[in-house]
C-alpha cells in the first residue's frame, strides 16, 4: 500500500519530457518532488506561475513565492510568472499537457467530483472546472477509500461534480486504473496490495485482464 509520497512518486512516471504540467492542490503538488533528472518539464500553477520546481527547503522559504494551494515553493531558472487571465488563457487554450487532480470521487465513466461537500464551507471552485473542461489528458491522485472505508471509485458519483467524463486515469495508495468505456481498468496493483483487496475497495466495475503486476516506483 502506497502513502501520499509513494502516489506523487507513481505519477511522476507519467510526465513525459517536454511536458506543460498543471498541479492540482494536495497530493499532485508532491510530483514535483519525484519527476526524473534527466528530463525538463515546466509545471505551472494557475494562480500565474510556469515553472515550479519541488518544495524548498525549511529555512529557505518565500512566502511571497506560493502555488494555488497557498503553499510556499520554489520557481527553476527561467520560471515565467503571470496574472490569472494569462494562466487561464493557457488552460482553457488547451496549452497544458497533463493535469494531476486531486479528487474526492470519480465515476467509472471518468467524472469527478472533488470541490464540494453540501454543507460544509468552501471558498469557492478555483480552477478545477476549467482544468477538467479543458484538459484532455486528466490523472487523479487520491485514496481508494474514504476515512470510514467505503470506496471513492463509485459507480456514480453522488457529490456535486466538477466534470463530466473526463478522467483518463487514476492513481491511488492501492492501485493504478484506466478509465474506459466499459468502466475501471487495473493496471498495476501497489506493493502488497492483492487484486481481490483492490475488488473490494471499488465499488465500481472493475475490469481485471490477466496477471496484474506490482507497481514500480
Amino acid at each position: 500500500m502506497l502513502n501520499k509520497e509513494g502516489i506523487a512518486q507513481r505519477i511522476a512516471k507519467e510526465v513525459k519530457d517536454g511536458y506543460y504540467v498543471n498541479l492540482g492542490i494536495g497530493i499532485p503538488t508532491l510530483v514535483a518532488n519525484f519527476v526524473r533528472d534527466d528530463i525538463e518539464v515546466e509545471f505551472q500553477s494557475e494562480n500565474g506561475i510556469l515553472g515550479m520546481g519541488p518544495f524548498p527547503v525549511k529555512g529557505t522559504e518565500d512566502a511571497d513565492l506560493i502555488n494555488a494551494g497557498k503553499q510556499t515553493i520554489t520557481a527553476l531558472p527561467g520560471a515565467s510568472f503571470f496574472d490569472s487571465a494569462m494562466s487561464f488563457g493557457m488552460i482553457r487554450g488547451q496549452h497544458v499537457d497533463l493535469t494531476i487532480l486531486g479528487a474526492m470521487e470519480v465515476a467509472e465513466n471518468g467524472d469527478i467530483a472533488n470541490w464540494k461537500i453540501p454543507g460544509k464551507m468552501v471558498k469557492g471552485m478555483g480552477g478545477a472546472m476549467d482544468l477538467v473542461a479543458s484538459a484532455e489528458n486528466i490523472i487523479v491522485a487520491m485514496m481508494h477509500t474514504n476515512r470510514a472505508g467505503e470506496s471513492k471509485l463509485l459507480r456514480r458519483c453522488t457529490l456535486p461534480l466538477t466534470g463530466v467524463g473526463c478522467v483518463t486515469k487514476i492513481v491511488t495508495n492501492l492501485a493504478v486504473l484506466e478509465v474506459t468505456k466499459e468502466g475501471f481498468k487495473l493496471l498495476e496493483r501497489a506493493p502488497g496490495v492483492s487484486v481481490e483487496e483492490i475488488k473490494k475497495a471499488t465499488e465500481g466495475k472493475l475490469i481485471t485482464e490477466g496477471e496484474i503486476p506490482e507497481m514500480q516506483l
